[in-house]
């Protein structure tokens, strides 16, 4: 009943023409704000996809690393217990450190990881590979597997046709410390495999060879590590397997899951992406205004009208319903509006790539969009409490209206 008022106060004539065209701005500005609420959103939502894949080709669901200091020692009974434990589909141990590479005159200071063979098991590093082979060699022959940044820094060329790139590299000893500070440092010679390209913070430092070459040049006993990665078996809770591997290993290391290992990262995305949503539900907030003023003026005209249901036996809260009904009524149109407008737009994205991302500097050329059911359901959530605030300062009026009869 009440709405059945409110549509029929919506689409009568009015005395004024503000008032419709206050209605119909109203009603534009919620479309739109709910509009871009939705699209933001959907944006972001894409873009953490995007990041959170390419992350995972160098980041394990789950590390384990030192609580203090560069290294930790394990023992063969507690590596089995991780090993072989429920929740452990792959671990893989490995060796990182800071070296200098150089190619003739050509040379680049990198983070050089030494890992086991279950490394290329934990992602999709292979897929990474844009030159060359994931080829890491062995002790005896090591290889080696470069970011595309470090690839261009050290001059290193790929090509069959002349055969692989010999390189140098030169690390810093573990656990020696001798007056010559030359005697401190070893230097051995790889071959460069491949090159790989995942982002730019990789791709500018990191290069991968096999672990047991890392170990001897550094010196590093058996049993070290800088970390251990690790891959959970498939509907497994992380959270349950970090709880396991901390009753195992005890205080002395640090269990991160995906998140932690780049929790700056995703927290600043998610700090970016609340807080463009807060400026556009300020759209929002403005058009609450002009609701208002559309109310108000429409309880002016309806004076009579409203006298006419007192005098028929309407009570105060039946009045302010049907007026807290108009208020709604403009909201249900606005955002039903922009809800339709912005699906529409994300599927036309989705399917045709039509909106771009300037500059072609980027993995991709056009902006990215996942629809997630949740913010749909807080973008409509909120903008009908703002429409209800909105509503119930003219309602509250217009049910106290005196009984006026001519």
């Amino acid at each position: 009943m009440y709405l059945d008022f409110a549509w029929r106060y919506f689409k009568a004539k009015k005395s004024a023409n503000a008032i419709n065209i206050i209605s119909w701005i109203t009603t534009g500005v919620i479309a739109f704000a709910t509009c871009c609420q939705i699209l933001v959103l959907s944006v972001y939502n894409g873009f953490e996809d995007l990041v959170k894949s390419l992350y995972s080709s160098f980041y394990s669901e789950i590390k384990i690393i030192p609580a203090t200091g560069k290294t930790i020692t394990l023992n063969a009974e507690l590596i089995n217990k991780i090993n072989r434990n429920d929740f452990v589909e792959i671990a893989s141990y490995n060796i990182e450190e800071k070296a200098l590479l150089k190619n003739g005159d050509f040379q680049s200071v990198v983070k050089i990881k030494g890992v086991d063979n279950r490394f290329q098991s934990l992602g999709n590093i292979s897929d990474k590979i844009i030159k060359g082979k994931f080829q890491l060699g062995n002790i005896d022959t090591p290889k080696i597997v470069v970011g595309y940044g470090v690839q261009q820094a050290a001059g290193i060329v790929l090509n069959d046709a002349f055969g692989p790139e010999q390189l140098t590299i030169i690390l810093p000893k573990s656990n020696t410390v001798q007056s010559d500070p030359l005697s401190n440092l070893s230097e051995g010679v790889i071959q460069a495999s491949g090159v790989f390209s995942i982002q730019q913070e990789f791709d500018n430092s990191y290069a991968l060879t096999n672990i047991d070459f890392l170990r001897q040049q550094t010196g590093m006993p058996e049993y070290t590590f800088s970390a251990i990665e690790i891959k959970l078996k498939k509907n497994t809770e992380a959270e349950k397997a970090v709880d396991y591997l901390k009753q195992i290993i005890g205080e002395k290391m640090i269990i991160q899951n995906r998140f932690e290992q780049n929790a700056s990262l995703y927290q600043t995305m998610a700090i970016e992406k609340w807080a463009i949503y807060a400026v556009l539900t300020l759209i929002l907030i403005i058009a609450a205004f002009n609701m208002i003023s559309a109310l108000t003026m429409l309880v002016l005209e309806k004076k009579q009208d409203i006298s006419i249901l007192q005098s028929m036996g309407a009570s105060s809260t039946q009045i302010k319903k049907i007026f807290l009904s108009e208020g709604f009524l403009l909201g249900i149109i606005g955002t039903s509006i922009g809800v339709v407008s912005a699906i529409l737009i994300c599927l036309l994205q989705l399917k045709f790539e039509i909106i771009k991302i300037q500059g072609g500097s980027f993995l991709i050329d056009y902006f990215p969009v996942k629809m997630i059911v949740s913010d749909f359901l807080m973008v409509i959530c909120v903008a009908f409490i703002i429409v209800f605030i909105a509503s119930w300062l003219p309602a509250q009026k217009a049910s106290k209206q005196p009984l006026m009869l001519k």
